[in-house]
């Protein structure tokens, strides 16, 4: 693969109002926007005030998106987790280990942030390489 850049789109409503891509590819490394549970269709979170399903939905939109830039969840070396409460860090970081139990990425959780919706309780960064085959 050329070093050429390539995007991927979630549609959610903040990337085109803030000017953003939810993923990125340049050569072989690919890097996913802060991603958050929001439901473009239900115009909400998935699973308010449950930190572990939203966690388990963003992994769904980061996994379509490094798919569609040509590389797998096996591919990914580094998650960054931002929690607005500490007490989902356990629920969060199990979700964490349904996905990545095997690939051991290096991983950060932060915890006492706000997000742009106060029924956001998690957003996610991903970043992948992905091997050159």
């Amino acid at each position: 693969m050329s070093d050429e850049r390539r995007t991927y789109s979630s549609k959610a409503p903040w990337e085109a109002v803030v000017g953003y891509s939810r993923a990125v590819r340049v050569g072989s490394f690919i890097a996913v926007a802060g991603t958050t549970a929001w439901d473009p269709e239900r115009g909400g979170p998935v699973g308010p005030n449950d930190a572990a399903a939203q966690a388990r939905h963003i992994y769904g939109i980061v996994r379509r998106a490094i798919e569609a830039l040509g590389g797998s969840m096996a591919d990914v070396v580094r998650t960054r987790t931002f929690l607005v409460n500490i007490e989902d860090a356990d629920a969060v970081g199990r979700v964490h280990a349904e996905f990545f139990a095997e690939v051991r990425p290096a991983a950060t959780m932060l915890a006492g942030t706000k997000l742009v919706d106060a029924r956001l309780l998690v957003e996610i960064e991903v970043d992948a390489i992905v091997p050159t085959r």
